[in-house]
């Protein structure tokens, strides 16, 4: 599965990019999906911000066999009631935010269902499969806010992968090839709203609105500073 930042830069807005713009107002946010990478033969070390969380946790199930099992913990954050339509271990909520907290073993069949199901909440599952280990911290992801300061040092960790896989770096690194060491910076300027005209329900409003704009891709590669810039409608 390809990232949302590649489906941008490919002129491929889904619902899965739609999904990840919304959280937009109109104005510039710096520094979002952030990326640290290192490789070290033919193994990478990579950590993300929590953007990457859901397709990562999808892309990382597409890896396991049919019918295996794995030890898969986390939680599944959302506004929605999920409870008839999850199993899990025990809930969490604070104002109105419902946290699931999953730990049982599941099959790459019932993990790509929960991604397909719940595509709007946030999906922070922790588990390895076939040499690739996937690690995401177990809490809400704080929500997206206008820059109104310089850029500075951010931690990147939310999401950590370490893996052999070359596919699933790809879908985040689709721009670089050779490297030791590398840093991805996003700014997404959000220029325009186009609203839906006939729709009254506030929280429809929000999920339907386009938002126009462009994304900017810094990467620092081995020290050398790359810009690029691509603009959206999603």
């Amino acid at each position: 599965m390809d990232s949302f930042i590649k489906k941008i830069f490919d002129k491929k807005e889904d619902n899965f990019v739609h999904i990840q713009l919304q959280k937009f107002s109109k104005g510039l946010f710096k520094n979002k999906a952030l990326i640290k990478a290192s490789k070290s033969g033919s193994n990478y070390s990579i950590n993300t911000t929590a953007e990457y969380a859901n397709e990562l946790v999808r892309s990382v199930a597409e890896l396991l066999d049919d019918g295996q099992k794995v030890k898969t913990i986390g939680i599944i954050v959302s506004t929605r009631d999920l409870s008839n339509e999850l199993s899990f271990k025990n809930k969490k909520q604070f104002m109105g935010i419902k946290q699931y907290v999953i730990d049982s073993e599941m099959t790459k069949k019932q993990i790509i269902e929960i991604c397909d199901k719940f595509p709007a909440s946030f999906i922070g599952l922790s588990f390895s499969v076939n040499g690739t280990e996937l690690k995401i911290k177990p809490k809400a992801p704080k929500s997206a806010k206008p820059s109104t300061k310089e850029d500075g040092k951010f931690k990147v960790d939310f999401c950590k992968i370490k893996t052999g896989n070359e596919k699933l770096v790809r879908s985040l690194l689709f721009d670089v090839s050779e490297f030791k060491k590398v840093e991805i910076f996003h700014d997404f300027e959000i220029t325009g709203l186009d609203i839906p005209k006939n729709e009254s329900d506030p929280l429809k409003m929000r999920e339907n609105t386009v938002r126009n704009g462009k994304l900017v891709r810094k990467l620092v590669v081995d020290g050398k500073n790359i810009e690029k810039v691509v603009e959206f409608s999603a």
